[in-house]
């Protein structure tokens, strides 16, 4: 009998050693589509700087609002009402902050990657950019999560086990890496944490800190800054110091204090009022808050850049450019939780120069008189500039 069980044991150990990377692919495969309703393949490598693009759109924040999310993606045509790729070649930049203030933050991670592997295979690219809330939550900085964002983590948290319990039953496999080792314990381990909400904070904590499942997974793939053909993209803003640190350089630390290289908190320029995620300087509504002249310097010291294109700052008025249009400020408030503001999207074509996709039916009303616009820059970009497009989304 003994002989009996070791040889089934020897066996089965064969057999698993023969299909590991299958069965973690499988099982990762299956807590995917359960958590997102998504299936994702390998990774694509990061990039800083793209050649000019035929078509190139961007996306401003959209804090855990999935619906939201879709309706922006459908003003540029780049979503049918299946939810696929039909954008062809277009390059599309989301400018961050898609996490907090909603309750669809770990489904629009999937699905920004279901889309951006649907696109490379139809020769587009979509590139996922941090704003300063991917950088709180990486560092545990919770304090604009919502009942409904900590259920969704919960629910992912709940997933993510069963997955590891079915690796573990797999002789054959290493043991799959806990994500909650060494949090505090459910019960007590958060100071100021109302005790309903402290699974919820442990499961958004095992997620996102450095090196985290849904971190490294997606986050990962982030970019800091970017560069477009003429165009620079930044949640927050890029001062002159950045540009000398280097933009690729600020790129890859990011991405390895992701990946639980470089400590618990984030590279000194992602953090404060100046850092490349918080800045408001370019963002401002009013345009003589705005430093024209400092925007105008860091422009000169990156090639051929004519304009910074950020979100971070709700415009009131939505899409807007400031500084003679070399700032072009795209966080329109649209998330439900942040705003709940008519989705807009800003397109550039080629050589044709900038407009705006925008489903707010009375767009071309919203600034009746010059007087009513008040000293906000940007009314020319807005009314004389490409014609704005109105599509229903």
């Amino acid at each position: 009998m003994a002989e009996l069980k070791a040889k089934k044991s020897s066996a089965s150990s064969e057999s698993c050693k023969d299909v590991p990377s299958l069965l973690t692919s499988f099982v990762d495969t299956l807590v995917d589509f359960t958590v997102s309703g998504h299936f994702l393949l390998p990774n694509i490598p990061l990039q800083t700087f793209y050649p000019p693009q035929d078509r190139l759109i961007a996306i401003g924040d959209v804090h855990g609002d999935l619906d939201k999310t879709k309706q922006s993606l459908r003003l540029a045509n780049l979503i049918d009402q299946s939810d696929k790729w039909v954008g062809g070649s277009a390059t599309v930049v989301q400018v961050g902050d898609v996490l907090d203030r909603g309750g669809d933050e770990i489904k629009i991670l999937y699905f920004l990657e279901k889309l951006r592997r649907e696109a490379a295979r139809c020769g587009g690219t979509l590139i996922t950019m941090h704003g300063n809330h991917e950088i709180m939550n990486v560092e545990g900085d919770f304090r604009y999560v919502t009942r409904e964002g900590l259920d969704e983590f919960l629910n992912w948290a709940h997933w993510y086990r069963v997955g590891n319990r079915m690796k573990a039953l797999c002789k054959g496999l290493e043991n799959p890496k806990d994500p909650f080792e060494g949090l505090p314990p459910p019960l007590g381990g958060f100071q100021n944490v109302k005790k309903e909400f402290t699974e919820g904070f442990r499961a958004r904590i095992a997620a996102l800190r450095p090196d985290g499942p849904i971190t490294a997974r997606f986050l990962s793939k982030n970019v800091t800054v970017l560069v477009v053909g003429d165009s620079v993209f930044v949640h927050g803003g890029l001062l002159a110091n950045h540009v000398s640190y280097g933009l690729e350089r600020m790129n890859e630390e990011v991405r390895e204090w992701v990946r639980g290289v470089k400590g618990r908190l984030a590279p000194e320029y992602c953090r404060g009022g100046n850092s490349v995620v918080w800045l408001r300087k370019f963002s401002d509504e009013f345009a003589d808050r705005c430093d024209c002249s400092a925007l105008q310097h860091v422009l000169e010291t990156i090639p051929g850049a004519k304009r910074m294109i950020m979100g971070h700052t709700i415009q009131q008025f939505g899409i807007n450019g400031a500084c003679d249009e070399r700032a072009i400020r795209i966080d329109v408030g649209m998330s439900k939780g942040c705003g709940d503001g008519l989705p807009e999207v800003l397109e550039i074509n080629g050589n044709s120069g900038l407009r705006i996709l925008t489903s707010n039916p009375l767009y071309q009303n919203k600034y009746k008189s010059p007087a009513q616009a008040g000293s906000r820059e940007g009314v020319g970009f807005l009314e004389q500039g490409p014609r704005q497009v109105q599509v229903k989304a």
